[in-house]
């Protein structure tokens, strides 16, 4: 018999796929934090900033590959409803590894002046309760996006690639299209497991949530931080 999505269940257990999924993803923000404070202060982050500079573009490259590497199982890991440990290892991983590549950025903007990353916090915590409202609330399946993602990944990662084989800056206009580019991923997804996951699947949905404010939360750090420099 196969699963029903959680927009076919019944509002009981909807409501509690959401709270699980909501607290899921609290939890893991909480867990890349605490990570980039323990990153900070016990000079992780200045250690893997050096490193990364030290490898140049390659240095990158790497780290890219690696972490489409880790989300890839990651996902696969939380996929497999049957087994709740292998979901909660994927979405450890994914957190641990984010934390990771976040860590050389976070302690170049924890060093600027004007509150920068105190500020590009708040704004992804209100972008993103802004866009769970509109998903929410419009009831709209935003499935149809999920074409236009894929392709625009994909040009994204090469425009990331070019700049860092040919040595070229991703500019501001680069960054603001990527903010625009995850709030997209933010409402696809937000749909995506209301429309498509079973009520089994909260921490999975917790991982996707989480990926896509991730990337938000970035691509305002980038904007910020260029911003302050000038």
């Amino acid at each position: 018999m196969p699963m029903l999505s959680v927009a076919q269940s019944q509002p009981s257990e909807r409501a509690e796929f959401i709270r699980k999924t909501y607290i899921h993803l609290a939890g893991a923000i909480a867990a890349f934090t605490l990570l980039q404070y323990i990153f900070i202060n016990t000079g992780i982050s200045a250690v893997l900033g050096n490193l990364i500079a030290a490898g140049g573009n390659l240095g990158w490259i790497a780290i890219l590959g690696a972490f489409a590497l880790i989300g890839w199982l990651s996902r696969s890991l939380t996929a497999r409803a049957d087994d709740e440990g292998l979901q909660y290892l994927g979405l450890s991983l994914y957190v641990l590894f984010e934390a990771l590549i976040f860590a050389p950025m976070i302690w170049i903007a924890h060093s600027m002046a004007g509150g920068v990353l105190l500020n590009a916090a708040l704004l992804t915590l209100c972008m993103f309760a802004g866009l769970t409202t509109i998903a929410f609330t419009t009831k709209k399946d935003f499935s149809f996006l999920g074409g236009f993602l894929r392709i625009g990944g994909f040009v994204a990662l090469g425009f990331i690639l070019c700049g860092l084989i040919f040595g070229f800056q991703l500019g501001l206009f680069f960054s603001v299209a990527m903010v625009g580019f995850a709030s997209m991923a933010i409402l696809y997804d937000t749909s995506k497991v209301m429309q498509h996951y079973s009520t089994r699947h909260h921490v999975a949905a917790s991982l996707e949530l989480f990926a896509s404010v991730a990337l938000l939360f970035w691509y305002i750090l980038r904007i910020l931080m260029q911003l302050n420099r000038r």
